[in-house]
């Protein structure tokens, strides 16, 4: 065994992990590419893994004698002060969730013991005459060189991603905003939004305050709320922090964690019941509390309260159709929206919007969606009849400011387009935006049997129809497939042009 065997089986762990921390962490949970205030952060996370990309391709194929052996040393105590300045960063402006703080203390541990290994080798290096040796180690130098070309690629976007946002953080605001202090000096009324640091959340936020309206926001973490949604949100971690004589004209339930991820253990259902129900049963008591009540609640469930058996893709269903006692998702919905009318009987206008799949660039499914698409990876899933409700960001958006101005808008409301497709159509349409096709089909079997109940939300559809929206005269922006997905296509191709 050769000794640069040991240093590349702990960095294939260094890379192991790092990778899934950029994955799951920066780009999945904290969105970190579409956060303005994250700049800094991803120019540190470009650096890192620029510097990376020069250690796995430079190990994998070199020996570095003499002074390339100090320039390799040089390197690797940049990227331990990188690491440093990068986690005074996050401490400041995110608060970390504790997988990822785990995987920080690991990768930390992992380094110094890296480090540790390298410091023989280097001084070893140090001593001989000045000259980078050519010195490969079979399918190891390959693997690495696919390491490098990996990470090089990932500090490209992240410095794209940065330029970008510098970009967007000095075009100039549409419209002033207030920067909020204590709430008893506020004497304008506000629009609370739960959930806003979330996909739609987020997006709604941004389209408020470029309304010149006052916004208050439920999160968990008011560090990243306060970096991600900028100084003109009022951000707190609990509603008992908002004083009763707050002025809060409507409110706008959003919370709830991702339904589709996780298995559905016992202990995942508990999650997911507790994440939207208890807050809305706070919302409510909040609303009990206030010496003026909003005038307005807006609670987001989803096209899941009317189940999801094989046959309830053929029937169309409305805002009048019933639940399905006894699925999960069904109850799940159920519960919120029984939680959302106990606002009614404090006169509380309540409209209950049972959202379809979001499509829209900035999260939520499409972005996954769309990268397997333009790879050729795109498939249907089981027969592919199964209906696949959907509606455009600008549409999910738009409907919310629909029942926040429209005082005739209450009850439920299907936050779908007009015309749910087929499953089949919809992954045919959407490989066709970014010119593919789509050759792939997963039966339905090793579906059912991986992910249990929560299958039925990839293999059984509901075809909801938007009957109310359209009867109270709602215009929507993207009523069809095809064109949504051209918009969001063009919109990514545009983005990522400039």
């Amino acid at each position: 065994m050769s000794a640069m065997t040991p240093v590349f089986m702990l960095l294939s762990v260094q890379a192991a992990m790092g990778a899934f921390d950029n994955w799951w962490h920066h780009e999945l949970q904290a969105r970190l590419p579409h956060r303005p205030s994250a700049r800094y952060e991803l120019a540190l996370h470009a650096a890192r893994e620029a510097i990376y990309g020069v250690v796995f391709f430079g190990l994998a194929w070199f020996a570095w004698h003499g002074a390339w052996a100090a320039l390799i040393a040089a390197l690797l105590l940049t990227e331990l002060g990188i690491t440093l300045a990068d986690f005074l960063e996050e401490d400041r402006t995110r608060r970390l969730p504790p997988l990822e703080r785990v995987l920080h203390t690991l990768l930390t541990i992992s380094y110094g013991l890296f480090l540790g290994l390298m410091a023989p080798v280097l001084w070893s290096w140090l001593q001989q005459p000045t000259a980078l040796v050519v010195a490969p180690h079979g399918w190891v130098s390959w693997l690495f060189t696919a390491f490098a070309l990996g990470v090089w690629a990932w500090s490209v976007r992240n410095l794209r991603a940065v330029l970008r946002l510098r970009r967007a953080a000095a075009a100039p605001a549409a419209e002033p905003q207030a920067v909020p202090g204590d709430s008893q000096h506020h004497t304008a009324p506000a629009t609370l939004v739960t959930g806003a640091t979330g996909f739609v959340g987020s997006a709604l936020v941004a389209q408020l305050l470029q309304g010149g309206q006052r916004v208050i926001v439920l999160t968990r973490d008011v560090l990243q709320a306060r970096a991600s949604l900028g100084p003109g949100v009022w951000a707190v971690d609990t509603l008992d922090a908002i004083p009763p004589e707050t002025p809060i004209d409507a409110v706008v339930q959003l919370a709830g964690a991702r339904v589709l991820g996780m298995p559905w253990t016992a202990a995942r259902r508990r999650v997911l019941l507790a994440s939207r129900v208890d807050t809305t049963m706070a919302v409510v008591a909040l609303m009990r509390r206030l010496h003026h009540r909003p005038r307005v609640l807006v609670s987001a469930s989803a096209v899941g309260f009317y189940g999801a058996s094989p046959n309830a893709s053929m029937e169309p269903l409305d805002e009048n159709a019933p639940p399905r006692p006894g699925e999960f998702q069904s109850d799940l919905c159920a519960a919120i929206e029984h939680e959302a009318r106990r606002a009614e009987a404090l006169g509380v206008r309540v409209v209950r919007l049972r959202l379809g799949v979001v499509l829209g660039n900035g999260g939520g499914a499409y972005p996954m969606q769309a990268l397997s698409a333009r790879l050729g990876l795109g498939a249907v899933l089981g027969h592919g009849r199964q209906a696949a409700p959907w509606i455009h960001l600008a549409d999910a958006l738009g409907l919310i400011r629909f029942a926040l101005a429209r005082n005739d808008v209450q009850g439920p409301i299907n936050a779908v387009a007009p015309g749910a497709v087929p499953q089949r159509s919809f992954v045919q349409a959407l490989a066709a935006s970014f010119g593919q096709r789509v050759w792939l089909t997963m039966p339905a079997a090793p579906l059912r049997w991986a992910l249990g109940e929560m299958s039925t939300l990839l293999l059984d559809g509901q075809n909801v129809v938007p009957q109310a929206a359209l009867a109270l005269g709602y215009q929507f922006v993207h009523p069809d497939l095809p064109g949504a997905l051209r918009d969001l296509a063009g919109t990514r191709t545009e983005t990522e042009a400039r």
